[in-house]
């Protein structure tokens, strides 16, 4: 179980807070790629230890800004395209700008699956979150997805957007439906303090959404995506069955994964019970691993907080009601 960070963008949107950097050129982009591939081979053991779930995700950033032959490099310095669920996210303009064959050469390393960050099919909202796509922009992109053989598609969505009402979530998941992604990632839009966003708020620039519209929102979400076939097995994730994102529900089960890559995170378990959780430097290059050995308290802890955000709940069986789950992630984002 692998992730890969790809902290390239090319602009930086008002809510995310992620450590990101503006793309550079091409040669510092294949620069980038061999020190991902020489990680890769240094931690060779790590990956071996982590593959009870054979999954590659890359994530960013915007991992579509990486050129295919780059990407291939990284796949390859990895152990090729064998893996059960691999996912790349990508940005609806880079799928629109390249076309088909760069749809085809996904599908050639190996992709199988696609996160496709929509958020909105509201030019209005796109532009004041600062994407690089406008909501015709995203209905081909989707279509390119579909043409292309992407059979397993995972789209992303905003609620709780100042100036968002009930009925343009309404559209924009209407829309969506029609195209019956396999998954629907369902994010309440929060404030991050190192984002843009955060500085509008404080200056009074930007004010929140009510919080009862928010739960509006969210309560509407989990009836029509009910009624519409999709299981809600994460607080704000929604999968057609057998569809569930499964290298997204192994980090909830606390299962043994490798991050590469500026700011990735990872954690290993050891034969004697040991886990040490590291993460690694946030900078484009030589970035190093720290790591610290987690207490049993600590543990416990993660194990409970994730636990509980799933449909599956705990393994004695403790779980939060869906009915619940609006508050519930409000309290567990606060304590992780």
């Amino acid at each position: 179980m692998v992730y890969v960070h790809v902290p390239f963008c090319k602009g930086f949107c008002i809510y995310c807070d992620f450590y990101s950097e503006l793309c550079p050129d091409t040669s510092a982009l294949e620069r980038f790629g061999a020190e991902l591939c020489a990680e890769a081979h240094r931690r060779g053991d790590e990956i071996a230890d982590s593959s009870s779930v054979p999954t590659l995700y890359f994530g960013g950033g915007t991992p579509s800004l990486l050129p295919l032959p780059v990407l291939a490099d990284i796949v390859s310095a990895l152990g090729g395209g064998s893996w059960e669920e691999f996912t790349v996210e990508v940005n609806p303009e880079d799928i629109v700008s390249r076309g088909p064959a760069y749809v085809e050469g996904l599908r050639a390393l190996g992709v199988n699956r696609i996160s496709m960050g929509v958020q909105s099919l509201s030019d209005g909202i796109l532009s004041w979150m600062g994407r690089r796509h406008d909501a015709g922009r995203a209905r081909r992109a989707l279509q390119l997805l579909r043409d292309g053989g992407i059979g397993n598609l995972s789209v992303d969505v905003i609620f709780g957007v100042p100036g968002m009402s009930l009925p343009m979530l309404q559209e924009t998941i209407g829309e969506l439906l029609r195209w019956r992604p396999e998954h629907l990632s369902c994010y309440q839009l929060s404030i991050e303090e190192g984002s843009a966003l955060a500085g509008k708020v404080r200056s009074g620039e930007c004010v929140e959404a009510p919080e009862e519209e928010c739960r509006a929102q969210y309560d509407w979400l989990c009836s029509r995506l009910r009624e519409e076939g999709y299981s809600h097995y994460e607080i704000s994730n929604w999968a057609l069955p057998g569809r569930e994102s499964r290298h997204n529900s192994a980090y909830w089960r606390r299962v043994p994964y490798v991050g590469l890559g500026p700011g990735a995170h990872s954690l290993r378990i050891f034969p004697d019970g040991r886990q040490v959780r590291s993460w690694n430097s946030e900078r484009l290059s030589g970035w190093t691993p720290e790591g610290e050995t987690l207490t049993p308290e600590e543990i416990r802890e993660e194990t409970l907080l994730l636990g509980l955000r799933t449909a599956e709940g705990l393994p004695d069986g403790r779980r939060i009601p869906e009915s619940e789950w609006f508050i519930a992630d409000s309290l567990i984002a606060g304590m992780l």
